[in-house]
């Protein structure tokens, strides 16, 4: 991040309080998903300022993605405060990481960049991820919910267990299965900077030696099976390939669905049933700008 190829930018979004919600806490989480839908966006940086009127959100972006990050943040929820700001020093490259917190998935498991430190109970395993280009450090609702089924389902996970993630991204979910047990995984992106972000997190997480990593589609794999299938794709990402994903899935071995909007639940139930797949639960989420998530567990008779 400190490396200067081109222009860069502050940009300011606010987060403000919304009236119809009274949770605890709900303006924090608010301002937390904002901030990871401007890092999938592209933004290589982002400040958190406590306001009086709400959270204050500094963008930090290289001017050939400035835009999009914006509108990604908008379309999170935030709204443009003033006008974006050439930045003179990089200053900011330090400044910008107060804002960012761990994930604390249960007493088992915690997700969270390296330079947020956090005291763990005993037995508690942790992933450490930075924000980047490549999807994947908790933040978001779809990842939190298969976060949270990679939890639930680690009494089952054993040196035995081989795990698939498909569309890994930075690997966060199947490291994450590997630290509260399985034996080993594979993960596969079509986008090959995800592929190279994944590679130095499993490295720096100790995990470089279990988890095999590439980039391109599931017509790439060979014919293995696996005890536990990831997948954190949009229905119109997933559905195409599910005849081949579900032939991943070994007979009695299960398989996580999300990145699916509650309305399309039935959809997918419906579409993955002729495969040979039955439900074995549904977690949701309501995220902070109305949308609200499914994630499905399934299993393969």
């Amino acid at each position: 991040m400190g490396s200067r190829t081109e222009r860069f930018f502050s940009a300011e979004l606010l987060v403000e309080p919304a009236s119809t919600v009274a949770t605890d806490g709900w303006l924090e989480e608010a301002a937390e998903f904002v901030s990871a839908e401007c890092f999938a966006a592209g933004a290589a940086g982002v400040e958190e300022r406590a306001e009086s009127h709400g959270i204050l959100l500094v963008i930090y972006a290289e001017h050939s993605v400035l835009q999009q990050v914006m509108d990604a943040g908008c379309d999170a929820g935030a709204r443009v405060v003033g006008e974006a700001q050439e930045i003179e020093d990089l200053d900011w490259s330090e400044q910008w990481k107060v804002g960012i917190k761990p994930l604390v998935v249960s007493d088992r498991l915690v997700v969270r960049p390296s330079f947020a430190p956090i005291d763990l109970v005993p037995g508690q395993k942790e992933i450490m991820i930075d924000p980047g280009q490549a999807f994947g450090t908790g933040g978001h609702a779809s990842t939190s919910l298969v976060l949270e089924w990679v939890d639930e389902l680690s009494p089952e996970l054993s040196e035995q267990t081989r795990v698939l993630d498909i569309g890994s991204g930075t690997g966060v979910l199947a490291m994450s299965a590997l630290a509260l047990g399985a034996g080993h995984a594979v993960g596969f992106d079509l986008d090959a900077r995800a592929g190279v972000e994944a590679r130095v997190w499993a490295e720096l997480n100790g995990f470089a030696s279990r988890l095999s990593l590439f980039t391109g589609g599931i017509e790439a794999l060979n014919n293995d099976s696996y005890d536990l299938v990831l997948a954190n794709l949009l229905s119109s990402e997933m559905l195409p390939i599910a005849e081949p994903l579900v032939a991943r899935i070994k007979p009695g071995g299960r398989a996580v669905f999300s990145g699916l909007l509650a309305t399309e639940q039935e959809k997918v139930e419906t579409s993955l049933a002729p495969l040979g797949l039955r439900t074995l639960g549904a977690r949701f989420l309501l995220d902070v700008t109305g949308d609200h998530w499914v994630s499905l567990l399934m299993g393969r008779a």
